[in-house]
């Protein structure tokens, strides 16, 4: 449900999640980070909805942590905060459904490691990456110290967590970072034709392929080849697998139900 902190809008099998602070470039509140785990929470539950995307109102993706209120909060308050920021980036993470991140002006700070934590991410040509941390300094939070390494080694993670230079759209897809690069004015088109073809794919197929490859970066090629054998049989079970092999037969296009 909607919130005045987050828009949530439900069309065509997909859930569109806006962070709706443009006046602050969408820097994280509770209502907003609370918002976007029930969101998620409802995307769960909900066999009609097969893709999430999330975008920023405004000049921008969004700005991470609130600079404004940075300083005039007690340690303890920033742990807390910490708290529902970790539960936002684990229930994308553990959401057995793509969430696609659609980025324009600036993601920075915990702002690019919410994109990091999502599933795909499409970028207008115009748009920054910035690890803002150093510049007041922080550490990263939200995961970055996660999952940027393992995208683009420890080197240049650690350059980029040093100097938080900001970052190129452009070189962010060079580095394998962002999926898609589109001109701003195409962006929403463009996620939601993007968002729109992973939709019509086999949904349990797509959500345990999510789940695998997320695995497989603390996990031996033994334990994910087991893990690949015990899922497959439940694949093979599926209508979409019959459908799927139904339409190659047929020499057709499958219609799938994520059933």
């Amino acid at each position: 449900m909607s919130n005045q902190h987050l828009l949530v809008e439900v069309k065509d099998r997909i859930l569109t999640l806006t962070l709706n602070r443009p006046e602050s470039l969408n820097s994280f509140s509770h209502e907003m980070l609370n918002g976007i785990v029930e969101a998620l929470i409802q995307a769960r539950n909900n066999s009609e909805i097969k893709v999430i995307v999330l975008s920023g109102a405004g000049r921008s993706f969004s700005a991470g942590g609130d600079v404004k209120t940075m300083g005039q909060v007690s340690p303890n308050d920033v742990y807390e905060h910490i708290g529902v920021l970790n539960t936002v980036i684990k229930s994308i993470r553990e959401l057995e459904k793509p969430v696609i991140a659609s980025v324009h002006g600036f993601a920075a700070g915990a702002g690019f490691n919410l994109a990091l934590a999502c599933d795909l991410i499409i970028a207008a040509d115009d748009s920054k990456f910035a690890l803002s941390f150093s510049q007041v300094g922080l550490i990263s939070d939200g995961g970055g110290s996660y999952f940027l390494p393992r995208l683009i080694g420890p080197y240049l993670a650690k350059q980029f967590f040093f100097t938080a230079e900001p970052v190129s759209a452009e070189r962010m897809y060079q580095l394998g970072v962002v999926n898609s690069l589109v001109s701003v004015e195409n962006l929403a088109e463009e996620t939601m034709k993007f968002a729109n073809k992973i939709a019509a794919g086999p949904g349990k197929a797509t959500g345990m392929m999510k789940k695998l490859i997320d695995q497989s970066f603390t996990s031996t090629l033994d334990e994910m080849l087991e893990l690949e054998r015990i899922t497959q049989p439940l694949m093979v079970a599926t209508e979409d697998h019959q459908e799927g092999v139904a339409a190659f037969k047929e020499k057709r296009k499958a219609i799938f139900t994520g059933k």
